[in-house]
């Protein structure tokens, strides 16, 4: 979104109860799983007869939770596009404009407009006398003794974005007189989807057609993945020095490309309807590809790069000026993309300033890689740093998606701003590539667990929309998931799958039955509800401290054993599992003695 983010709410566990307390967790900016997109782009891949609303009804009841719903194009009768013809400075106003614009009725219209991009030549939105725009009714005024027959509008007053600082500004060769939703494609909807964190593979619109189709009982459109023809022989060498880390990585060059050639407007409009604003095109045509498909892409000036391309760990003390133009130090826990063994992009966060494409860039190399969820997590937090790619994987990215992504972005590249491609150019550690799951799928487990039966050909039916390689068996099915499912691994998880698709509102609620077994309690062992009322009786207070706490704490109480570090900390200062209560407890009484809170007596059970 343009809009700045909301603040968010951050739950605080409190380590003393009804004391004074100031243990808080540190409030980094956490990304939320979200995912905008086009309704038309969604309709795209995925032909489905449901409504908007019974889309957005399918959306959440599958898991996808659509969290809004933003109609685009509605009420936008009489609008249409039209050139403006001349503009002189109207006498009484200096941030006024007297318009002359062809609305393609074979008269002028007289239109006085106060937006800055106003110019002879611009062609924009025009609302004809008895539009209406919003709560607005567009009839004949005068502004300052001057008549105008209509408005040039913003994209912000016609509700299709957040930008009101100038008209929008329409392509050059936009059709005059033509209606404007006819034009835009309109009526369309950006939705917003909430996802939890084990559906990476629905940041795509791709993804999020297969669970549509399963759904609504259709099918995904199949794809056109030509692979492009290669014309020129400019090649360069692709070196994996991080293992399991970044198993694949492909790379193209394309020579004599248009940089300043514009966004097309059905691009341009996809991605400002998914909540992306468009920037040139090169930078576009990744984001596109990224949206379309889930998979990251940068592309490199092929001018600013000297030789052979590497991905290794960054070395410590080494530094990389990045696209938005911080400096970041760097140590050996970042993977990072070479040119000639120098640093050139943050590998799977954020590419290098200096070798940024530019409108100067005639030849471009592009990238899409592969890089383990492992050795992304928490780098991009190190920095501050949250970008759309590092979102993607660090949940986890189809490893089979870098050969689609690239021939799809340079058959983009190719069409809208000319050049030639050289052949792809692919380095790929096989052994280190996530294998799909082969699982069995038994039909007396799927009853068991949900506690109804399914019909095969239902089983059948929703797996293979799924996307899954589904095999009948006597008991069951081998099935294999596909690929970009890395949160489907075991047999429940399959089953969850079907319940999910099948609908959760057609497995009926029943009372669990059978006898309960009466267990005679030990006398040798006391439970925790009577340990907790007898040291409350006694005068003191329970509390309830982090279960993951700052290294140096433990080293400070010489616990030197083998310890638990986290993977993915929020923070250095929570960063390691606690191996015993008593560091947490004695932190508590300091911080509630240093505040001169009288009798502090705690305790805590764990």
């Amino acid at each position: 979104s343009s809009s700045p983010d909301p603040p968010r709410r951050t739950g605080r566990f409190c380590p003393t109860a009804e004391m004074t307390c100031t243990a808080q967790a540190p409030a980094p900016a956490l990304q939320e799983d979200i995912m905008k997109f086009s309704e038309n782009w969604l309709r795209s891949h995925v032909p489905t007869s449901a409504s908007r609303d019974e889309l957005s009804a399918v959306l959440t009841a599958i898991g996808l939770e659509v969290e809004e719903v933003t109609p685009l194009g509605g009420g936008l009768d009489k609008v249409v596009v039209a050139r403006i013809v001349d503009a002189v400075r109207h006498p009484e106003a200096d941030r006024l404009q007297i318009c002359q614009v062809d609305a393609g009725q074979g008269t002028l219209l007289q239109i006085v407009c106060g937006a800055p991009n106003a110019r002879p030549g611009l062609v924009a939105p025009l609302a004809l006398v008895g539009a209406r725009i919003g709560a607005l009714d567009i009839g004949p005024a005068k502004l300052r003794g001057v008549d105008s027959n209509g408005m040039l509008c913003s994209a912000r007053e016609l509700g299709l974005d957040s930008d009101a600082s100038g008209l929008f500004e329409l392509p050059d060769d936009a059709p005059v007189g033509q209606e404007l939703v006819e034009y835009l494609g309109l009526p369309d909807a950006s939705i917003e989807i909430k996802l939890t964190p084990n559906r990476a593979d629905c940041f795509s619109l791709r993804g999020i057609a297969f669970d549509v189709a399963a759904a609504t009982r259709c099918e995904v459109l199949p794809r056109v993945d030509e692979a492009v023809t290669a014309v020129g022989r400019r090649e360069l060498t692709i070196d994996l020095q991080a293992g399991a880390e970044a198993p694949r990585y492909l790379g193209r060059v394309i020579e004599g490309v248009d940089a300043r050639a514009k966004t097309p407007l059905w691009m341009a409009e996809r991605l400002r309807r998914s909540g992306v604003r468009p920037v040139s095109l090169l930078v576009d045509i990744t984001q596109y590809v990224m949206l379309e498909l889930g998979q990251p892409m940068h592309a490199y000036d092929l001018a600013m790069l000297q030789g052979r391309i590497g991905v290794r760990r960054a070395r410590a003390g080494e530094r990389l000026m990045l696209l938005d133009g911080r400096d970041a130090a760097l140590d050996d826990s970042f993977l990072v993309v070479t040119d000639a063994d120098r640093p050139v992009g943050l590998a799977g966060l954020m590419g290098g300033f200096d070798t940024r494409v530019t409108d100067a860039t005639t030849a471009v190399f592009l990238e899409a890689a592969h890089f383990a969820p492992a050795a992304i997590m928490g780098r991009g937090r190190k920095l501050g740093l949250h970008t759309d790619a590092g979102h993607r994987f660090e949940r986890g990215v189809d490893p089979a998606l870098p050969r689609t992504a690239i021939e799809l972005a340079s058959r983009l590249v190719l069409e809208l701003a000319g050049g030639t491609p050289s052949p792809v150019t692919e380095a790929v550690r096989e052994g280190d590539l996530p294998q799909p799951s082969l699982i069995m799928l038994r039909r007396a487990r799927i009853q068991r667990v949900l506690g109804i039966a399914i019909a095969d050909a239902e089983v059948e039916r929703i797996l293979r929309a799924l996307g899954m390689h589904v095999d009948p068996v006597g008991e069951g099915w081998q099935v294999t998931s596909p690929s970009r499912r890395f949160d489907i691994a075991i047999e429940e998880d399959l089953i969850e799958e079907l319940a999910r698709i099948h609908g959760y509102d057609r497995i009926p609620t029943t009372l669990p039955g059978g006898a309960s077994r009466v267990a005679m309690p030990t006398e040798t062992r006391l439970d925790e509800l009577s340990v907790r009322r007898q040291l409350v009786a006694r005068g003191l207070q329970e509390t309830l401290n982090f279960a993951f706490v700052d290294a140096q704490l433990l080293a400070h109480w010489q616990f030197t054993g083998q310890l638990v570090p986290l993977a993915n900390p929020l923070s250095a200062e929570l960063a390691v599992m606690r191996p015993a209560l008593l560091p947490g407890l004695v932190a508590t009484l300091g911080r509630n003695a240093a505040r001169q809170a009288g009798r502090v007596r705690v305790f805590e059970l764990g």
